[in-house]
């Protein structure tokens, strides 16, 4: 025997010897609270000594009596057990429900357990269900924090949707959405059945690294896509009927005239004829399926939706494409992502609602026959009351007006990761959006409203606008991940290139002949019209909209529980002053596993906190430039211009600090997430008057203003038993103005007639936001309102006007934000059926009812007005004059969302896989003392107009609402 060879046999015979002294065969069982656990790993610590388990759960190793067992499974958490000198050992590992949890935050992914920063993951089967139209209804009630509401239910209107309130004055105040990685993409551009999950980031410092377009927060939404394996086709229908809820309490005819109204002789509900049961139909299909290293999803979305207002609907068409695929030997992953929208919407017209509000219910629809009627033809044989302040037929707005818009938009993205080694990955991000959005309104010769059909200087009106809005975005950046004994290191940094791009056009026409010209050719008709000055036009097209920015972030995750977060980005704007157009946007968040330490007994006890900086940008350019205008010199060949606002090289971001603090717990069936913050908004842009001297027009965009927000959210979830799992999520917040540019202001005009000059909302420095403010109602003297002595001075001074002196007659009447906001989850589940039931609440908010403000009071000079006639109408009131008797509590709790779904057992069927049917009910129960026609709050003004968005101004329920709704869908499910 050679050398070498012995030496082989002698270590071999030393090794047998000792395992044959120190080894021992162990045998044990694997399993969980479901039962044995097979392929799970076992491992010798510290060696390459390991076995799985068989189909039992069962496993035999060879290992020393003073060894230690390292049992791992997917889905589980790994263990350790020590031998001891046991030869049977049974080991139950525990479900970690976060160990392949991985959550979405921006640039990346991390393990729910690392993230430091108040993130909630919404997954598709916690969505709301039924007759969602709009993706942001998905998650309404459903993220503590989160705002979601569409007061009325307008088909054709976007929902206001606010995280953690009001996060700036001016532009952006909706939160960022970025779809499959594509920064400022649209939530109407993906149908709410293409989602596979949305990941909302609420504080500022996981939302920092999106610097200045997330300041209002972040929603990151994930589309659904194909996976390995055959196709699988899924077709989803539902048919919906959707009538109104609730409408403004208002006289009958008979009521009308006993009260003194004018009687027309007829009998008429103007509510009933403007509206209908609507009809919803939604067909969604789509295929999805996958081979070797490729995976592939398209789907077709066909929306019809009528509004419950007889001239509102909308027809909507989306595709959607998902497509991955590897080269380069793997090492490259390929993800192309492509939607196309195409919508036609009738918008109808909100004025329809209000007037039949008030349109005296003993006028007929129609004037034809109607010893009432003046000229039934002018009007299209409509019946008008002529001569009267704002007084419509109703019906002939309805049907006589056109009102249609036409919106498409096309979108792509390719995202491109490689692999350059097991550490290092680069990634780039490519994506185009283009939004195009034309409207055409037409108020023919025969209608009163709008068509001026009185009018000798113009008959008929048209209107048209169309608007073009593209977004580019290309990105760079690159991760390093590294583990260094019990520290795990993730290093991100990159660059981001975001283009935007705004033209739109705007042209109004009028004096028809008569009511036979088609709208389309008005514009020909139109031209010899140019300088009666019955036409205008107006263009706009901005410059290169870029934002430039650099950005960095670090994840340290040590002893799998401490974690540590830190960002950094830089990032430039052309929309800001000379001098100030980059800017940088920090982040750091700590979190800590106590339950390792501490042994607590519970399954997570995670406290985190974080702190970050985000801004936000104007909405208009060239803010910080200078404006001019041009004076036509009256056809001789030239003109002047003189500036018209000053510019401002050193106007900058509006900035936001945020700090937040989590507790994140959880024992058995109990979950909980506590998160408290406080952040303050600063330097708000706004346009402002200034020292002539200085500045010689008088006004230019500056930086001033702050806002300190401090709100509280809290998330529970319990599962009581295997059939019911119950979860509530709250949240409170409010906003105090610590900064202003005046030490205070009136806002909110409530308008036309008698009210112009009555603002009802008080801004002021040290103040919280929302107040409501006004005289105290007492009682009525001569059918006026008396009004309380606040101040108790002897006399009561309580005009509009004079609301900001320090002696007025006045206080607070309510605040439009409410104090606390709740959803409730419910999911019952038993054998092939599944209920679940929402509710959701929002608790000490007040609104002003305004419908009730004009037209409650029985005004002797309102004998063709409709009086509204709730069961606050005071007697013997003649006056209307705003006061506390129409500000209302508008708390509610409702069962918003009701779906009852039965699956069907396919398993012996060679045509389907599964089948499922279910019947849902929108606001099937609603709970409220408030009046008028919907209790749920009212974040911003839009104006008597209907073209504001005033964010400081809460509270106001406008007489252009649209009435709320209620909705029934029946649908199916069907994959094979």
């Amino acid at each position: 025997m050679k050398k070498n060879q012995f030496k082989a046999f002698l270590s071999a015979l030393l090794f047998f010897v000792g395992v044959g002294m120190y080894a021992q065969s162990v045998s044990g069982t694997v399993t969980s609270e479901d039962g044995p656990l097979p392929g799970a790993t076992v491992v010798v610590k510290g060696t390459a000594n390991g076995t799985t388990t068989d189909f039992d759960g069962n496993f035999t190793i060879a290992a020393s009596a003073d060894a230690i067992l390292e049992v791992s499974f997917v889905g589980f958490t790994t263990q350790e057990v020590a031998v001891g000198g046991q030869d049977q050992i049974t080991i139950t590992l525990a479900t970690d429900n976060e160990l392949e949890e991985v959550v979405v935050t921006g640039y990346g992914s991390q393990r729910q357990k690392e993230i430091t920063s108040a993130v909630v993951k919404v997954d598709a089967e916690d969505f709301n269900k039924g007759n969602i139209n709009d993706a942001s209804q998905l998650l309404q009630g459903k993220v503590a924090g989160l705002q979601v509401y569409n007061r009325g239910g307008d088909p054709n209107a976007a929902a206001t949707i606010r995280l953690r309130g009001i996060s700036t004055v001016g532009a952006n105040a909706q939160p960022l959405v970025v779809i499959d990685g594509v920064i400022g993409a649209s939530l109407a551009n993906v149908d709410p059945s293409d989602i596979e999950s949305i990941n909302v980031l609420k504080d500022g410092s996981a939302a920092a690294i999106y610097g200045s377009r997330g300041s209002s927060g972040v929603i990151l939404v994930t589309t659904k896509s194909g996976k390995e394996g055959k196709v699988q086709f899924n077709y989803n229908g539902q048919l919906g009927v959707t009538s109104a809820l609730n409408t403004v309490d208002i006289m009958t005819a008979q009521e009308f005239v006993a009260a003194g109204g004018t009687d027309l002789g007829s009998d008429t509900d103007w509510v009933d004829e403007v509206t209908r049961q609507a009809l919803t139909t939604i067909h969604n299909f789509s295929a999805a399926g996958g081979h070797g290293d490729t995976s592939y999803r398209i789907s077709a979305n066909f929306r019809d939706v009528e509004g419950v207002l007889i001239s509102s609907d909308f027809q909507q068409f989306n595709t959607r494409l998902n497509f991955t695929t590897k080269a380069l030997n793997d090492k490259l992953t390929i993800n192309f992502n492509s939607a196309l929208t195409k919508r036609e919407q009738n918008n109808g017209s909100s004025e329809s609602m209000k007037y039949a509000v008030l349109y005296n219910p003993t006028a007929p629809i129609y004037g034809v026959d109607s010893p009432y009627q003046f000229a039934s033809e002018q009007f299209g044989g409509y019946f008008e009351t002529l001569g009267l302040f704002d007084s419509y037929n109703p019906v002939s707005i309805a049907n006589q007006q056109i009102n249609k818009g036409d919106k498409t938009e096309v979108n792509y993205s390719v995202n491109l990761n490689y692999k350059v080694s097991d550490a290092i990955t680069v990634n780039g991000n490519f994506a185009n959006q283009v939004s195009k959005y034309s409207n055409k309104l037409y108020n023919p010769t025969t209608l009163l409203r709008g068509g001026n059909a009185t009018s000798p200087l113009r008959k008929g009106l048209a209107e048209f606008y169309d608007q073009t809005y593209s977004f580019k975005l290309a990105e760079l950046y690159g991760n390093y991940n590294a583990n260094f004994g019990n520290t795990k290191l993730v290093l991100t940094a990159g660059y981001s290139f975001q283009q935007q791009n705004f033209e739109d056009h705007f042209t109004s026409l009028g004096d028809f002949p008569d009511n036979s010209l088609d709208y389309i050719n008005a514009v020909e008709y139109s031209q010899d019209l140019l300088n009666a000055g019955l036409i205008g036009a107006n263009s706009n097209k901005s410059p290169d909209d870029r934002i430039i920015a650099f950005f960095g972030r670090a994840n340290v995750t040590i002893d799998d529980a401490i974690f540590i977060n830190a960002s950094i980005r830089r990032e430039g704007s052309t929309k800001l002053g000379a001098d100030e157009q980059w800017g940088i946007f920090p982040a750091i968040g700590v979190g800590v596993d106590l339950n390792k330490y501490l042994n607590t007994g519970a399954d997570k006890f995670k406290v985190r906190v974080g702190y970050g900086v985000t801004g936000a940008l104007p909405g208009p350019n060239g803010l910080s430039q200078q404006i001019r205008n041009f004076t036509y010199d009256g056809g001789q060949g030239g003109g002047s211009s003189s500036p018209s606002r000053d510019a401002n090289p050193t106007l900058k971001w509006e900035e936001k600090a945020e700090t937040n603090l989590g507790i994140e717990y959880r024992k058995g069936k109990w979950d909980a997430t506590l998160d408290l913050y406080t952040r303050d908004i600063s330097d708000f842009i706004l346009e402002r008057t200034v020292d002539v001297t200085l500045y010689p027009t008088g006004r230019r965009f500056e930086n001033a203003g702050k806002l300190n927000t401090k709100g509280v959210e809290l998330a529970l979830n319990y599962e009581v038993n295997d059939m019911y799992t119950t979860g509530l999520v709250l949240s409170s917040y409010s906003t105090t103005l610590d900064e202003y540019v005046l030490d205070a202001e009136m806002r909110a005009n409530l308008g036309a007639p008698g009210q112009n000059a009555t603002a009802v909302v008080r801004v002021k420095q040290g103040e919280e936001i929302g107040q409501i403010w006004g005289p105290v109602f007492e009682g009525v003297s001569g059918g006026n309102p008396v009004f309380a002595d606040i101040n108790g001075d002897g006399q009561v001074i309580a005009a509009q006007d004079k609301a900001l002196d320090d002696n007025v007659d006045m206080q607070e009447l309510g605040n439009g934000i409410p104090d606390l906001e709740l959803g409730w989850t419910n999911q019952i589940a038993f054998g092939d059926w599944t209920i679940n039931a929402f509710f959701r609440g929002a608790f000490g908010h007040s609104l002003v009812n305004t419908f009730r403000a004009f037209y409650e009071p029985r005004l002797s000079t309102q004998g063709s007005y409709n009086f509204v006639n709730t069961e606050l109408a005071q007697d013997g009131l003649t006056t209307a004059r705003f006061s506390s008797l129409y500000v209302e509590k508008a708390d509610f709790f409702k069962l918003d969302n009701l779906t009852v779904t039965r699956n069907f057992d396919m398993s012996n069927s060679d045509a389907f896989d599964s089948i499922q049917v279910s019947l849902n009910a929108q606001n099937p129960l609603v709970f409220t003392s408030y009046t008028g026609l919907d209790p749920e709050p009212a974040l911003i003004d839009i104006g008597e107009d209907g073209r504001g968005a005033d964010v400081l101004s809460p509270g106001l329920d406008r007489r252009n609402s649209y009435f709320a709704s209620r909705s029934f869908t029946l649908g199916v499910n069907i994959k094979f």
